[in-house]
């Protein structure tokens, strides 16, 4: 009866506040749930930056790549287009720098390994244990886990030419993306328990833009808050200050999520073994044609935007005014323009078909592809080009989160949402790989007009001419 009464208090609340933002902001469980992910989203960029800073502080000068492993392994980056970015490369900056691409790599594969390997088992577990049990949990641990980074660079043995404190930095920085596995699909399906379903698109609007503000805010400034804290905790007799930065990060969200309350049913053991819980989450998408088509939104979505960060140093590099070292221009562009189009969907979203936004979405994007690869380089129209591709993907990403969370039962959302991490994080891996390869291979341009195709091929199968 509490969830029921609870409910019926979020359809009047929603009733007296009407619509969009502000509706959803003025829910008390949402609005706790988004304050624990700005913070445990901040904290994930905050580790990145911290591992990144703690290679070029303490291993870019003390280890040797002239020969072994970590020769060969250098050769590999090097012929893949790894660190393509003439500032990375052994002719830029030195070997410095290359050895700190060399190394930051070994942490990327660590963080994502956990991803691809561990996204539906952990969707599974999520969908059996209380959603915010698994949220406030992951949290905890997490912020235990980098407690430990600062021991790592204590002395000790080397092995294959790296200290021990590296290769521990590898084992946290998987346990901490395991734990992430846990997190994401139990506050993924944590929404649609807070918000009912005419604010679900507004709430996924606000999450993706918190989502992408909280990438760009956190690798903006996570050192120079790292720098900060130092300054601040070194007159209390705290040295090393920016080790702090992560683990208070999570624990503040940990403290934030402690206070929602989700008012799931409790749960009823079935028997059944992991394996078969999956196979039922994959057999609902057999027959949930909405969801598979959402997924498979989601999943081209990601694909594109991962070849997207792959090319835009080569991009970067045509365009006058900017050059290699400014590539990130572009991919704040693009993050502005998702932040205008979640705006606009949160707002104006509910009066559009979702297939007429996706093909619009998907459209849109395809000729902005076309036109990058076709039109002179200049600095304001790449810029524009690259924020309407921005506002195609809030158009595509945003009503096929809100879909997959509409037509998924309550009892399967763990097992979807974790279903989905394991494709997304696919999607981002191996675009990575293939887009860079092949700039290498045929050129940059050709390159964008193959993306610019399969774009128009899903904006076409959307058939948005017809009425549902």
């Amino acid at each position: 009866m509490a969830g029921i009464s609870a409910a019926a208090e979020r359809v009047s609340d929603q009733a007296q506040q009407g619509s969009g933002l502000q509706a959803v902001l003025a829910l008390p469980g949402f609005r706790l749930l988004w304050l624990g992910q700005i913070f445990s989203q901040l904290a994930d960029k905050f580790y990145i930056v911290l591992m990144v800073f703690l290679i070029a502080q303490n291993w870019a000068q003390t280890t040797d790549i002239s020969s072994g492993p970590l020769a060969e392994a250098a050769d590999l980056l090097r012929q893949q287009g790894v660190g393509s970015n003439p500032g990375l490369s052994s002719g830029g900056v030195g070997p410095d720098a290359q050895l700190i691409t060399l190394l930051t790599t070994g942490i990327f594969a660590a963080n994502t390994l956990p991803a691809i390997l561990l996204g539906s088992l952990a969707g599974v577990w999520a969908d059996r244990w209380p959603k915010r049990a698994v949220m406030v949990a992951s949290n905890g641990l997490r912020t235990l886990i980098t407690l430990a980074v600062p021991f790592m660079l204590l002395p000790g043995p080397s092995w294959l030419g790296l200290s021990w404190g590296y290769w521990g930095l590898l084992v946290i920085t998987f346990l901490e993306s395991c734990l992430t596995q846990f997190f994401a699909p139990a506050e993924l399906a944590a929404i649609p328990l807070l918000v009912d379903k005419p604010l679900l698109l507004p709430a996924n609007s606000l999450y993706t833009t918190t989502t992408m503000a909280a990438t760009i805010v956190g690798f903006a400034l996570g050192e120079p808050v790292m720098q900060l804290l130092r300054q601040v905790l070194s007159p209390l007799g705290i040295s090393h200050g920016e080790f702090a930065l992560v683990p208070l990060a999570y624990g503040i969200a940990t403290l934030i999520l402690l206070f929602v309350r989700t008012n799931e049913p409790p749960r009823q053991s079935t028997g059944t073994s992991v394996w078969a819980d999956i196979k039922d989450g994959l057999a609902f998408l057999s027959r949930q044609a909405s969801v598979r088509g959402a997924m498979l939104h989601l999943v081209l979505l990601y694909s594109l935007l991962a070849a997207l960060w792959a090319l835009s140093i080569s991009l970067a590099i045509r365009v006058a005014g900017l050059g290699a070292e400014r590539f990130g221009s572009l991919l704040a562009m693009v993050g502005l323009g998702l932040a205008i189009g979640a705006v606009l969907i949160a707002q104006l979203g509910h009066r559009f078909r979702r297939s007429v936004l996706a093909a619009i979405g998907l459209g849109g994007m395809g000729f902005c592809l076309v036109l990058l690869a076709q039109l002179r380089p200049n600095l304001w129209t790449t810029l524009a080009l690259c924020g309407v591709l921005g506002l195609g993907t809030a158009l595509v990403g945003i009503p096929a989160q809100t879909t997959i969370q509409e037509d998924t039962p309550e009892e399967l959302m763990g097992k979807v949402f974790g279903l989905q991490n394991n494709l997304v994080n696919i999607a981002l891996s191996l675009p990575l790989v293939l887009a860079g390869t092949l700039v290498g291979s045929v050129g940059l341009q050709p390159v964008l007009l193959l993306l610019a195709l399969l774009v128009f091929a899903g904006a076409g199968m959307e058939r948005p001419w017809q009425r549902n």
